[in-house]
Parts: structure tokens; sequence; C-alpha cells
């Protein structure tokens, strides 16, 4: 049956109950006309589900901006698929991905969740990701549409922001998704010129679905819809989460008074109808529909929608390799030759850190530590020493746990294995617990101490808490959120600590007990119960790493953020590595030559150590398989394939776009056009090092260049001795340039693969829009003189030709 049809058969009450959540992440079903629930899921980089629990673990793969250091569209379209068998395995219709605000500033706390401060790279890669997800059947809903480039105050912060400056960098991006067919959008919490984006008609109707010719779903953040008859009217499709908040009886009424026309609610109705026809949750949908149980999610193990089953363990493997960036490598340290020993120095080493904080966080089946990884080669010795530990929180055990769900009578509702020791439910609580009845949930383990001594524990969440170990009562109170972001304590909670002395290989029972429930059917549980070994402290520690490493042929020291810095809720407030990490490398640096520095982080930090080291090497945020993709690139069986897809400063103070936090409830984008490269270039300032740079195992010639009308050819040749691979990148530059533009701009690039001594040759078409600016009356191409210039990074530029439009 057409749409139309079924539109018909709704009342007014059916249509307004399907455009609001009947949980935290569904729509509800339609029997009468054949609706299925329409189930959404946090991503970009895995499946979480409906439960956010390690009970139903997910597939990990490295960061946004590790998938944007690729600089390959075919194996984002890829992890876009695998993404997609992820959905179906766990029945998610919607995948709430992928994050398309840009690196604004490096101080954005979400700077790893998204691709790049470039608006054309983010944009291609956010195409090739909602096309690969949508070829398997499920939507995707790139966000947060728009200017949602920070985090503080990001609930009612005005982001004031002139129309060219919007129009060429913030919503490029967004226009590219939409070009390339995305189902949903997703409408962010800010403001934009004095307007809430759930109700800017301006952005959401007027240039989205109007002049853009949007035919998907506008859903809002979730609790970003805050109004009735404004959101209505404002363009949004769907509020979440639900049953309750603005809309509901509360929108009905709104049509029945007449201040929200029916054909509004009509439009949203058939928005929604269109997602789940092009889903398969509509019975009469020739979509995949709801797929069956997977029996490893560490496979992926269920195809997308007409393909081949994707290996999903390889393919984070893969990706990460590819995404990992060699900033530098003095000698040609890397790849490792013939060494006999590693000293492997840092807690992220033993404990990687394989993803940032907040809604991009999923719990993968395993994690392979870079300890794990080098170790697993087995011809060589590893010797691992902590050095310093930055982390400001104590991490989870990873033994494995209990989850019990109690009534109020301490009866048992229901029990649920953890792989460690954190709970957490959002939204939907497991199926086989009675919301009603429930009263507290218990997290129960057997730990059994490696070593002697005071051991800390942490409890660390937002409510009352009971703590014991071996039965006996070690904290009992209420630990209460700090600051006004609901999210900030829900993502970051406080953390009290509880030391005891504990005797090695002497197990001990621990458990922690937190009233819970459910309110208004859904289900807020979170908290962790963290640990760390008894530590002779910091100064001991550095000496001791330092002690190993000059012992060592190789030094290998992995730095890392921790989940304080990264992540979802807040910005950060500096760019310096946590703790004493930049001591530790310098120490490590003073007593061994052949040091390399493996950077552990989702978005940049300042190196004060770079010219005391050897090697650099950036793993950004690597997903579930980085130790063995860590030690693929050092030793030489994968080559670092990445480029960066953001300038990486020096310093804080060098760079020229830093501000995130409003003053007077607003942040200026005052520099207009001028983020990113075009801002440095702009500033005449020398970073660390250039969008676009990155080192491989070869060395390449650019050898000639050719155009004819907007399409460039140019050869390269690999003049190494090994295969490797090339992003080449064509800036174009107007000759006769209005001083008020940047000096250039990324319009092309391509991924390309040669043996040694092989010469390929790579073709692009140079987009229209390269050669466009938004003028009051719209956009205009400007004819002229350009200069294209292709190289390997914005300031390597090898070769150049014009091109006359």
């Amino acid at each position: 049956m057409d749409i139309e049809s079924l539109i018909g058969r709704l009342d007014l009450s059916a249509k307004v109950r399907l455009l609001t959540g009947a949980d935290m992440w569904s729509l509800p079903a339609l029997p009468e006309i054949g609706l299925r629930r329409l189930v959404m899921s946090d991503g970009p980089i895995g499946v979480r589900g409906e439960q956010w629990s390690s009970a139903d673990p997910s597939i990990a793969l490295p960061s946004p901006t590790a998938l944007a250091a690729t600089w390959d569209v075919a194996l984002v379209r890829q992890a876009g698929r695998l993404l997609a068998q992820e959905a179906r395995r766990k029945g998610v219709h919607v995948l709430l991905a992928p994050t398309l605000n840009l690196h604004r500033s490096p101080l954005g706390g979400r700077h790893f969740e998204c691709f790049s401060e470039d608006p054309y790279l983010t944009g291609e890669l956010g195409a090739a990701y909602v096309e690969g997800v949508q070829e398997g059947g499920v939507g995707t809903t790139p966000k947060h549409f728009v200017a949602n480039d920070f985090e503080t105050d990001r609930f009612t912060v005005n982001v004031r922001v002139g129309e060219k400056a919007l129009r060429e960098v913030y919503l490029a991006p967004f226009e590219r998704v939409v070009q390339a067919g995305a189902w949903g959008m997703m409408a962010a919490y800010n403001s934009v010129n004095g307007t809430t984006m759930t109700e800017h008609r301006a952005l959401q109707r007027d240039l989205l679905k109007d002049e853009w010719g949007f035919d998907g779903c506008v859903v809002s953040d979730w609790t970003a819809a805050r109004s009735t008859a404004a959101t209505a009217g404002g363009g949004l499709d769907v509020a979440m989460p639900g049953p309750s908040g603005p809309w509901g009886e509360k929108l009905e009424a709104a049509v029945r008074e007449g201040r929200v026309a029916e054909e509004v609610v009509d439009d949203q109705v058939r928005r929604v109808l269109r997602l789940a026809r092009r889903v398969g949750a509509l019975e009469d949908s020739p979509g995949p529909g709801p797929a069956p149980a997977a029996p490893s999610p560490t496979a992926g193990s269920v195809p997308a929608a007409g393909g081949t089953e994707i290996d999903g363990t390889a393919l984070a493997r893969q990706v990460a390799a590819r995404s990992f960036t060699l900033l530098r490598n003095e000698g040609g340290l890397l790849p490792l030759g013939a060494v006999r020993s590693v000293a492997l120095i840092g807690s992220a080493a033993g404990e990687a850190r394989v993803m940032g904080g907040g809604s991009a966080q999923v719990f993968p089946a395993r994690v392979v530590s870079p300890l794990e990884g080098l170790r697993g080669r087995g011809d060589v010795e590893v010797r691992h020493a902590i050095g310093t530990d930055p982390r400001v929180r104590l991490a989870p055990l990873a033994t494995p746990a209990r989850a019990l769900f109690l009534d109020a009578t301490g009866e048992t509702l229901a029990e649920h294995p953890l792989a460690g020791t954190e709970a957490r439910w959002v939204g939907s609580l497991p199926p086989d617990v009675d919301p009603a009845r429930l009263a507290a949930v218990e997290i129960r383990t057997v730990y059994t101490p490696g070593a002697s001594g005071p051991h800390e524990f942490s409890i660390a969440g937002v409510g009352a808490f009971t703590v014991k170990i071996d039965g006996d009562t070690v904290f009992d109170g209420t630990i209460t959120a700090e600051g006004g972001d609901p999210a900030a304590a829900f993502l970051s909670p406080p953390e009290r600590r509880i030391t005891a002395t504990l005797a090695t290989g002497t197990p001990v029972e621990l458990s922690v007990r937190h009233p819970a429930g459910a309110f208004g059917g859904m289900a807020f549980v979170s908290f962790t119960l963290g640990h760390a070994d008894p530590s002779p402290g910091d100064d001991a520690l550095i000496a001791e790493a330092v002690g190993v490493a000059a012992g060592a042929d190789v030094a290998v020291v992995v730095a890392s953020t921790t989940p304080e810095v990264e992540s979802e809720g807040f910005d950060r407030i500096g760019l310096a590595l946590p703790g004493r990490q930049d001591e530790l490398i310098a120490r490590v640096a003073g007593v061994n030559p052949r040091t390399v520095v493996v950077v552990n982080a989702g978005s940049p930090v300042e190196m004060p150590w770079l010219e005391q080291v050897a090697a650099v090497l950036l793993t950004w945020f690597p997903g579930q398989e980085a130790g063995d993709a860590l030690a693929d690139v050092l030793f030489g069986d994968a080559e670092p394939g990445g480029r960066l897809p953001t300038t990486w400063p020096v310093r804080q103070s060098d760079v020229p776009v830093l501000n995130v936090t409003p003053a007077g409830g607003e942040v200026a984008y005052d520099e207009g056009l001028f983020i990113g490269y075009r801002a440095w270039e702009r500033a005449g300032r020398a970073p660390a090092f250039w969008f676009g740079h990155g080192l491989g195992y070869t060395t390449w010639s650019y050898d000639t260049i050719a155009v004819t009308g907007t399409t460039v050819t140019v050869a390269v040749t690999n003049t190494g001795r090994r295969a490797g691979r090339e992003v080449v990148q064509f800036y174009l530059a107007a000759v006769n340039r209005d001083p008020d533009r940047p000096a250039r701009r990324l319009a092309a690039f391509d991924v390309v693969d040669a043996g040694p001594g092989q010469t390929v040759v790579t073709t692009v078409h140079l987009p229209e829009r390269a050669f466009q600016i938004w003028t009051e009356e719209g956009w205009r191409t400007v004819s002229g003189d350009y200069t294209v210039e292709a190289g390997r990074s914005v300031a390597d530029r090898r070769l150049a030709a014009t091109v006359t439009l």
C-alpha cells in the first residue's frame, strides 16, 4: 500500500503518537498499518543497540578522526557496510551517525567524533559513510545540524555565524550527505543566530527540505525539542526520547486548536513512514527487515542486505593500520628491523584507550592492547613499564561480573553477566526485568589481587551507593552531581575512592549496590566500580621505565589522553598530555635515542619532546584491534597509511581559532571562513604538522600534471624499495584572489597504490562548488584563472597547473 493511503488510515492521535519516541530508542509500532517498532542506536564507531551494556557487545572501529585520516572513501564505505551488518544483528533500523561537525577548535570535546577541519573532506567521507550504512538497509542521521562544534553550554548556547561561513563551511558537509541520499538528519541542541535548531524553520524547512530537496526525517537530539508548535512548524519531524516531552498530547492539542496545521503533521508522518519503508520496518517493505541473532559479535556475522558477510575484526584491524599517521621518522627507524628487545612504556600500553567517551562509546567483546599485540609476535622480547598513570578516574575491573536486579525485599528479579565492573542501562532494562518492581541494581564479582598492599577502589556515579569487600561495608553514602550539564554528570560522573589492604593471590568478593528504577518507562542506571593496584608513586614508576628503556634496543612510549580529556559533555581545557607523560617521554628519550612515541589521542596534543625522539606515530583512538594493528605497523607488516585530517599545532597559544567558551550565552564565529589550515595560512604561523601531512615507509615523486577543463591528471612514482599507498591531494587557489578569502582550499583527493618503481596515474574532477562563493544573491561561480596544486599536504605541494574557468 502506498504511503498516502497509510496516512489516510490514521487518526490524528495515531499520527502524533508516531512522531514521539515510545521510549529511549524507538518509535512505536502501529500494527493497524503494518508498522513495526523503528529502533535507533548511537554510533558512530559501532552499534550499541538498545542496551548500553557489556552484556550486548559490539564491534568497535577506530574513531572518526582515524577514519578521516585514511582519506579513503572506499574504506569508509566498507566500514559503513559493517555497521549496517552490526545494526541488523542487533535489530536496529537507524544509526545515529555520522557526526559532521567540524574541527573548528582543537579544544572541542567531541573533536575525536568528527572527521576533519575541512568541510570538503568531511563531506566526502560523510557521504561514503552514509552510502555504506544505507546500502545495508539501515538508515543514518548525520548530525548535529548545525554549528554544534563544541560542548560547553551546548543545550543553551547561541552560535553567531555569518551566512557566508554558514553556507561555505558549516553547512557544506550536510549538503553533501543530502546529495548522497541520507535518510535522516539530527537537529542539534544549540541555537544559530538566535533560534534554537529544533525550531529553526529557515535552516530545517526552507533550506534543508525545500532548497536541498531532503526527503528524509529530521530527528531531534535527545531532549533538544523543548517546545510544541515552534518545533513542529520549524521542520522537526520526530522528538526523542519519549513518550513524555513537548509533543504527544500537547502536539495533538496544538493541532486541534489550530496552532499547528494537520498538513504539517501529515508531512512529518509521511517522512517517518518513508524512512520505515526504506529500512524494512513496514510489512510490505522490500527492505531487509529484522536480522537473526549472530553467533559472534566479534566477527559481525550477519551479512548486510544483499551483501557478503564482513569480518568485523579484520576490518577494524585494517582501518586502524590505514589510519595510523607517521608524523616523524628520523633515520628511518620505522619499520623496526632486527630488534631483539622492545621497552613498551605507558599505562595505555597495557590498558588501551580505544575510543572516546559519550554516545560514541560501545562495549567490544575484545580489546587488544599494545602490550598484547607486540607480545603476540613472539619473536621479540617485550618489557613493559607503566612509567606514569595519567588517569584521573580508576578504570573498571576487567574481571567477569554479575549484575543483579533486585526488588524492594532484596529478591533477585534477574541476573545478567558483565564483562567487567561497569553497569549501564540507559533507556531500556533487560527484557526479563520488571521495571515496576525494580528497586536496586547490584554488581558482584570476585577479584584476586596480583600484588599485596593498599589497593584503591572507587565508585563513580550519581546517587546512593553501598560498597562491600568480603561482606564488610567500606562505603555507604550519596554522591551528588557536579555542574549543570546532566549529560556530563552521566558521562563523566564524580568518583569516591576507598583504600583496602589485600594480599597477593587471596580472592575477595566485591559488591556495589545502587537504588534504581524506571521513570516514565525509561531506565537510567550508570555506575562503575574502579580499581588500581598498589603503586610506588610516579617518581618510582618513571625511574623504573627509564631503566627498562635504557636496556632495550628500542623504546616505545604509548602516550594517551584520558576519558576526562576527550568526551561528549565538556570541552578540553588545554592541549597538554595529562599527568607527567611529557616528562616520562623526555626522560626515556634521554637514555634511548631509538625512542618511538605512540600518541593515543583522538585530537591534537602538544609535543614539547618532539625534537628529542626518533619517531612519532599517531594512532588516534584505534578501536578494538589497537594492539595488533600497532604491531603490524611498527614491524612493517602494514604501512601507516594516515594523513592528518586536521592541523596539528606546536603550542596551544599558536592556534588561530581556539575559543569554545560562551560569553553572554554566545560563541561568535567571527573568524568567518578561516578555520583550520585556512586560518593558519592567513595568520602566517607554522604548526607542528600541516593538514594532510603523513609519512609512509616509501618515498614518492610527483612527475607530471595535466589539465583538461576542470579535470586534472597527475602521475606519481613510488621511488622507494617497498610497496606503498599515497594520498594525492589537490588544492585550488584563485590567481586574482579576493584578500578576504582563503589562500587555497582542498578541491579533490585520491588514494593510490604502487609497487617499488611503479608509476601510477590519478585523474580527478574538480567540483563546481570549488569555484563558487556564497553571495547575497546565492551561489555564484567565479570565472577566471585558478592554480591547481597537487601534493602531499597543504604545505607540501609538488606540482601546479592553471585552470581557466
